[in-house]
């Protein structure tokens, strides 16, 4: 029985964003489980992969497949006070890398955001981008 490593999975989902956002400017990540002093730094982007609940996809027999499902959380945070525009560009980078696409295995729906919300840390202005997708496992 073939089995998903989802840390396999989360690597290339969250390589994709780190490799984006490391140049053209730069923006530090910060991904789930990271120590991170938020004040630091004027831009950042805040990265939760999650997995969600699984579907068994087989008609009796253990042949088949899974559906893993899953969501990825991207916060943008920059600088309060200077307006919207540079959280929609930064949105934009990460809505492209995602929209509608196939990455390793993984099966994205179309992003939703991003969307302002309440800013969380200090002095920062938050808007948030969502993309949920699902991972076919073959038994």
């Amino acid at each position: 029985m073939a089995a998903t490593d989802l840390n396999t999975v989360r690597a290339a989902i969250e390589g994709r964003i780190a490799t984006e956002l490391a140049s053209s400017p730069a923006i530090n990540v910060v991904f789930h489980n990271m120590a991170f002093n938020a004040g630091s730094q004027d831009s950042f982007v805040q990265c939760l992969t999650s997995f969600g609940e699984s579907n068994y996809l087989t008609f009796g027999n253990a042949s088949g497949q899974n559906r893993i499902n899953g969501i990825v959380v991207l916060n943008i945070f920059t600088p309060q006070g200077v307006g919207s525009g540079n959280n929609y560009t930064i949105g934009k980078r990460l809505r492209d890398l995602y929209n509608r696409i196939t990455v390793s295995d993984v099966i994205f729906d179309s992003p939703i955001g991003p969307e302002v919300v309440a800013s969380n840390p200090e002095g920062k202005f938050q808007t948030q981008l969502r993309m949920t997708f699902e991972i076919f496992e073959e038994l």
